[in-house]
């Protein structure tokens, strides 16, 4: 028989039913229920939006280990060329990034508190392996290559994250909940680029490996977490043919298009700049502070996860597409500076110029996730927020949000290859940034001519 939890059968008596099963299964579940929502519901999503925040917060530490522990290799004995650099640093960006894709079916299949609980624990295997791989300086690299795709674990997890947590807000605070469990997973990048050094400096003697052994605690935490404290939508289950029905969505593919734009740039940066600090300023790669080093590469990554919610926040008050473009333009303007602080040799600069490109990237990424539900919902025709149209327009834009973070991420790694290639052919990083410029007009452009002024099917709707 099925159970009944006291506050949700009080929700009951208001509104929709909430209904338990065994396995932590909710059935009846409907956040634009207002009267569940305020019995119920509200305590139920921030409950599971808490451990979610923490597992994906740990996938991103594990999917940016390797762009710290490749500035420390060579102090660890390590010979690596440019190339083998930026491909250590370009791969879990490249594997997390297609992992995505399987990921965000893993919510319908089995739930999203059991997959969470296996996607946690799946990190693992690339914290331990980093840690045995970086033990000795005569690893092949074949070995460190294989080890730093397989910490492409941690960037599937935020397609299946962000997916699952979309069922349990209503529509109006849908921006600001995803903002928020993307902002905390990010956060991972600048806590794992501001440990590992700290944590290198005060074992010193223990080795480099100790970068993977510190988050296997924090990660079994996660697992324990996930299985005690988070839940199972049944209205999330055999979603398939919604996922089928967003691939065939026009609108779909320039939304990723627009994410690859400012979460690709998010997370390419994040990579990418403990390396360019080193490469440009080498006296600043690890600034000693008594018996620790600090690397402030992991400000870009701090900056970026912190300004991601207010970009969700803003898309709610504003449009998506109006915070969107102002960010593009923001980003734009900021690269094409970025040319030429590198002539002037100022690390202060370099620094500035950089951390706002990573704030600007930042509310991108919450403006442009934003809108992927607002168009959705707009493309369905649905004149209610709790209608069948709206309901199926949810179910597309839960099976879309995990598309476009998988398409987006492909930007982790198309950036590295990219400044990767601009050293190779010209010896310096100026003509890969102006190539970032154009890019960065051509998507201000796109989104200005089809969201921001909306025509089409989307007319009437502020996107």
């Amino acid at each position: 028989m099925t159970e009944l939890v006291d506050t949700e059968s009080a929700a009951q008596a208001n509104g929709a039913a909430l209904v338990r099963r065994p396995g932590r299964w909710i059935d009846g579940w409907n956040p634009e229920d207002a009267a569940q929502w305020q019995t119920a519901g509200r305590a139920i999503a921030r409950r599971n939006l808490g451990w979610s925040v923490f597992a994906e917060f740990l996938g991103f530490v594990v999917w940016q280990l390797w762009s710290i522990v490749v500035v420390l290799l060579p102090g660890a004995g390590f010979h690596l060329t440019t190339t083998e650099s930026f491909w250590l640093i370009s791969l879990p960006s490249l594997v997390g990034a297609t992992l995505r894709i399987p990921y965000s079916f893993m919510v319908p299949l089995i739930g999203g508190r059991n997959w969470t609980i296996v996607s946690a624990g799946l990190l693992l295997i690339p914290a331990v392996g980093l840690a045995l791989a970086v033990s000795s300086p005569h690893t092949p690299f074949w070995v460190l290559l294989t080890v730093a795709g397989l910490a492409g674990f941690g960037g599937g997890n935020f397609a299946s994250s962000m997916s699952n947590i979309t069922f349990f807000f209503p529509h109006a605070q849908k921006g600001w909940a995803l903002g928020l469990n993307a902002a905390g997973g990010n956060l991972g990048a600048a806590v794992a680029q501001f440990t590992v050094p700290v944590a290198v400096a005060l074992t010193a003697g223990v080795g480099l490996g100790v970068a993977g052994w510190i988050w296997v605690p924090l990660i079994v935490v996660a697992m324990i977490g996930a299985w005690k404290g988070m839940d199972n939508l049944a209205d999330a289950r055999n979603d398939f043919s919604a996922s089928l029905s967003a691939l065939k969505e026009p609108h779909l593919w320039l939304l990723a298009l627009l994410y690859i734009g400012t979460f690709g740039s998010f997370i390419g940066f994040s990579g990418v700049f403990p390396k360019l600090i080193a490469d440009q300023f080498p006296s600043f790669a690890t600034i000693p502070i008594g018996t620790i080093a600090v690397s402030l590469a992991f400000l870009g990554a701090l900056v970026g996860s912190l300004s991601r919610p207010y970009g969700g926040r803003l898309a709610d008050r504003f449009s998506g597409a109006k915070v969107a473009a102002g960010s593009f333009a923001v980003m734009g303007v900021v690269a094409l500076c970025v040319v030429m602080t590198l002539h002037l040799g100022s690390f202060w600069l370099f620094l500035g110029c950089f951390l706002v490109l990573f704030a600007a990237s930042g509310v991108g990424n919450g403006a442009t996730y934003r809108m992927i539900p607002t168009v959705f919902l707009a493309t369905s025709g649905a004149d209610s927020l709790d209608g069948p149209r709206a309901q199926e327009a949810g179910r597309r834009s839960a099976a879309a949000l995990g598309i476009v973070s998988a398409i987006g991420a492909y930007g982790g790694f198309v950036i590295p290859q990219v400044l990767s290639a601009s050293v190779a052919a010209t010896g310096g990083y100026a003509s890969a940034f102006l190539g970032f410029v154009g890019g960065y007009a051509v998507l201000l452009i796109v989104t200005l001519t089809v969201y921001a002024r909306p025509r089409g099917r989307l007319t009437g709707h502020r996107i």
